[in-house]
Parts: structure tokens; C-alpha cells; sequence
């Protein structure tokens, strides 16, 4: 049985205090009658300096510490993506929640014990996946639902951004397979989540990529994928365009619709065409944003419902186990580009 916070704010200590973290310490603010900041953690002393100043909260160099010393009710974990699972454990043997951002991790079997640590530790893991509460894509969501499309025959993504060089060199840990992952794992990893959330379990994929800056891990690729449903799609992958981020898109074509969402960030309904009309689509016009930032605004939205989650009213929208069905496609996909070869899921019987 999980523990209910009900009379008191919720209590959450920021891990990583890198690029993403604004966004979630923007959220706590947002939801400032429901979540106090307590502490924040860093091992970059500089950065821990600044961030513990501007919010006047303690610094800690060691998530040990602060576990020790503050006892939070939740860690929201911004460190590199291979750090999350030797984090999110700790935090677990502690008897602390965690919200970790994507992806939970770089490894298949370091995402399953993240998920048996927190479920022997009975404490919660939510894996950030905010781009889900983007209005585009909870319209298109609705219209899946309510089967519009009827059989889903084509899907198709892109994602064309651009990370310079420059980018990668910020740290030591950018564009490495063992903190950082590739394209798909980091830049694309929302896209990823849509294929399993927006039209089901995946099948079978095959996966081709490519390197054009100086890293470890690939920039490029393509992925072909098919559906337990039959329906069959794609992929296209860069971070290389040319000169600046040009499109975030997903397309699906059935026997009774064709959607198309775009923009920089699926921030744009461009093609809404479905046989049957319903009241909602006139909804289409309102629920595009323009967006600046490829995170879209849906951190308070996804922080929403950690309250509610962990004040009792709710259910998680995306636990670890929701989580590890983008890794394991994730996977999937880099196993298929490194053998030259179709693989099938579940990876694990």
C-alpha cells in the first residue's frame, strides 16, 4: 500500500540541475500550493551553488546525503539517462518516490530493475513522458480511442533537429552509449513513446543508423515498424538538418481518417480528415501552440498528476512499466541497426 500525502505540500528534491531541470523546477511553481522544492543535487559545485541560491534550498553534491538529510517524498531525477537506475534504486531502498525523465534508462535490464526495486520498496517511479498531455496530441489520442480512424493502415514520423557539434561537447557524458543514448534513445524519445501509446504494441522492427558528428552514438536513422494490429510505419531520425530544427511530425492514415500533426514539435494539427464528423473537431484550430522549445508545455500538466497520484486520487499515466515499453522498443531498434536485422517483441517471455 502506497503512503498518501494528504494534509502537507509534497516535499521533492531536484537530482541534476542541467538543461531540462528548468522545466521541472517551472512545474513546482506552477503547482506551488501543492509541491515544496526541499533540496537540490549536483555534482558540479558551481552549478549546485547557483541553483541551491536562487531557490534557497540546500546543495548536495551526493544523493546519499540528501536522502539522508532531508527525507523527501519524491526525487525527480535530470541527471544523464545511464545514472537514473543506480539513483532511482537508491532513492527506492530510502522509501522515496521517483519521477524519472526519459528515457529511465539506457540499458533493458537496468529499466527492470528499476522497476523491482521501487515495487519491492513499495514506493512509486513515474517516467516523465510530458509530450502526452500536449493538446495535439491528447485530440489525436481521443480520436484513436474512439476507434475514427478505424484500421490504421500507415504511420510515419519524422524528426528533423538540429544538435551541433558544440552541443555534444557541453559534457563528457553527452553522445555516449553508456549516460546519454543516440537519437532516438534522447532527442527522439518522445516520438518513440507515441508509437506504443498512440497505436499499440509493436511487433516487429528494423533499424538502420548513422553517425555524422564526432560521438559515440548515431545522429541519424531511419526504423521501420510493424504493428501487432497489422498497421505498418516509419521513422526518420536526425539531428543533423540544416540550420535549425525544421519538424516534429507524426502521420496516420486509416480506412475512415487521415491525421496529420506537425510543426517543430507536434505543436501543429495540419490535416484533421476523418468520415464521420464529431463536435470536437472544431477544436483542432485552438489546440495548436507555437512552441520555441521542442519540451512543449506539458511538464505541469504531467506533474498534475503525480499529485493526484500520490494524494490518492489517481493513477499514474505513465508508471515504470508504462515506461518500459519505449525502452524496449528502444532497444529493439539499436539491436536491429547493430545485427542487420528484423527483431521481434517482446524482447523478454
Amino acid at each position: 500500500m502506497f503512503e498518501v500525502i494528504s494534509e502537507r505540500k509534497i516535499r521533492i528534491a531536484l537530482v541534476g540541475c542541467g538543461r531540462i531541470s528548468q522545466k521541472h523546477i517551472e512545474a513546482f511553481q506552477r503547482h506551488d500550493n501543492d509541491i515544496e522544492l526541499v533540496a537540490v543535487c549536483d555534482i558540479d559545485t558551481d552549478v549546485l551553488a547557483k541553483v541551491s541560491d536562487q531557490y534557497q534550498v540546500p546543495g548536495y553534491q551526493k544523493l546519499e546525503d540528501l536522502l539522508s538529510n532531508e527525507k523527501p517524498d519524491a526525487v525527480a531525477l535530470c541527471t544523464p539517462s545511464g545514472l537514473h537506475p543506480e539513483q532511482a534504486m537508491m532513492a527506492a531502498r530510502a522509501g522515496v518516490d521517483v519521477i524519472s525523465e526519459k528515457p529511465m534508462a539506457t540499458r533493458w535490464a537496468d529499466g527492470v530493475k528499476m522497476v523491482k526495486a521501487c515495487d519491492e520498496a513499495g514506493v512509486r517511479l513515474f517516467i516523465v513522458k510530458q509530450n502526452r498531455r500536449n493538446t495535439t496530441l491528447q485530440l489525436l489520442k481521443r480520436a484513436i480511442t474512439e476507434n475514427r480512424f478505424g484500421k490504421i493502415h500507415m504511420v510515419h514520423l519524422n524528426v528533423f533537429w538540429t544538435r551541433p557539434q558544440e552541443y555534444y561537447d557541453r559534457a563528457k557524458w553527452c553522445g555516449t552509449w553508456e549516460l546519454d543514448g543516440g537519437a532516438f534513445m534522447n532527442q527522439a524519445s518522445h516520438y518513440v513513446d507515441l508509437m506504443d501509446w498512440l497505436i499499440g504494441p509493436v511487433a516487429d522492427v528494423q533499424c538502420m543508423t548513422s553517425t555524422h558528428r564526432n560521438i559515440e552514438v548515431e545522429d541519424t536513422g531511419v526504423m521501420n515498424v510493424r504493428w501487432r494490429n497489422g498497421a505498418l510505419g516509419s521513422m526518420a531520425v536526425t539531428m543533423c538538418t540544416y540550420p535549425k530544427n525544421l519538424e516534429g511530425s507524426i502521420t496516420i492514415l486509416g480506412e475512415n481518417g487521415t491525421v496529420r500533426v506537425g510543426g517543430v514539435a507536434v505543436n501543429e494539427i495540419q490535416e484533421w480528415n476523418f468520415a464521420e464528423p464529431k463536435s470536437y473537431d472544431a477544436e483542432i484550430e485552438t489546440a495548436n501552440y507555437e512552441t520555441t522549445s521542442v519540451y512543449g508545455f506539458g511538464h505541469p500538466l504531467y506533474y498534475k498528476n503525480v499529485i493526484d497520484t500520490l494524494r490518492g486520487q489517481a493513477e499514474p499515466e505513465t508508471d515504470g512499466r508504462e515506461g518500459l515499453k519505449s525502452l524496449e522498443l528502444l532497444i529493439a531498434a539499436y539491436l536491429s541497426a547493430r545485427d542487420g536485422r528484423t527483431v521481434s517483441l517482446p524482447l523478454e517471455y
